[in-house]
């Protein structure tokens, strides 16, 4: 699984280690496609770089100049992070005897202006979600004109350890983003506005929210695995004259659709905003 290049040092510098990167850094680690030794980390502060080094046993600091020197890197900082990253000393100043391979997490930001940013890498723009820290994500790629076949299949073996991999063309990514990264938001805000209503309809809070997650996970499997269009479930549900049409009325009255469909529409624009 590694990059198969001879170097001294490291094998995979993560530059940046929120919650995303951890996300991967930890079956990484367990099925032993990479060892703690071969990985190197670079964060903010010198207070999280104790504690990531305490939790994974891998190196972390607050120089990038080891993660920037490994064949393989993941760009994991915040998108307005990137402008100062780049600012570093430790940036630019690639004298490698083989070309690095950066696969960027950054929203929003494309292909185009990471190959200026980072001039003589080979350059990835990958869009997971959040439920890859339960290893149920789903991941979009776009890859770069200068990365190899086997460099796109190591890639696609990376992230298929926290979810569904799909490549796309990049022009597809912000809408990709929008749908399933902002997504569990959106889903969020669904659940506790479902849960919100069966309390008022006399349910206690911790029932109301447990129920409404496994009715939208039972929901979404049904269709998932029977093939259902979602208007035919929920014509399934709504007996004419019943509790569903009238809850559904409510609903349509309220513009969810709408709603929903222009939160989408929106996270894209921004992505493509922020690119």
């Amino acid at each position: 699984m590694p990059l198969t290049v001879e170097t001294a040092g490291y094998q995979l510098g993560l530059i940046g280690l929120g919650q995303m990167a951890q996300a991967l850094l930890q079956p990484l680690l367990e099925q032993k496609l990479f060892t703690a030794q071969q990985v190197v980390g670079c964060v903010a502060t010198t207070a999280s770089a104790h504690k990531l080094e305490q939790r994974y046993g891998i190196q972390v600091g607050i120089n990038p100049g080891p993660c920037l020197a490994a064949p393989l890197q993941l760009l994991a900082i915040k998108p307005q992070q990137l402008a100062a990253f780049l600012q570093h000393p430790a940036h630019g100043q690639n004298t490698l005897a083989f070309r690095p391979l950066l696969i960027s997490v950054l929203a929003g930001v494309g292909l185009e202006r990471l190959q200026k940013a980072f001039p003589g890498h080979g350059v990835v723009r990958v869009v997971p979600n959040t439920p890859a820290l339960v290893q149920q994500g789903l991941v979009g790629i776009a890859f770069g004109a200068d990365v190899s076949p086997s460099q796109r299949a190591q890639v696609i073996a990376l992230f298929e350890l926290v979810g569904e991999v799909m490549e796309l063309p990049e022009q597809q990514l912000d809408a990709f983003l929008a749908l399933t990264a902002s997504g569990p938001a959106f889903a969020a805000l669904v659940v506790e506005g479902l849960a919100d209503g069966a309390v008022a309809a006399g349910l206690p809070r911790q029932l109301a929210t447990d129920l409404a997650i496994k009715m939208l996970r039972g929901s979404a499997l049904l269709l998932e695995q029977k093939g259902l269009h979602p208007a035919q479930l929920k014509d399934m549900v709504s007996s004419p004259g019943g509790t569903t049409i009238a809850g559904l009325r409510e609903l349509e009255r309220a513009g969810l659709r709408s709603a929903l469909m222009e939160a989408v529409f929106k996270a894209a624009e921004r992505s493509r905003e922020l690119g």
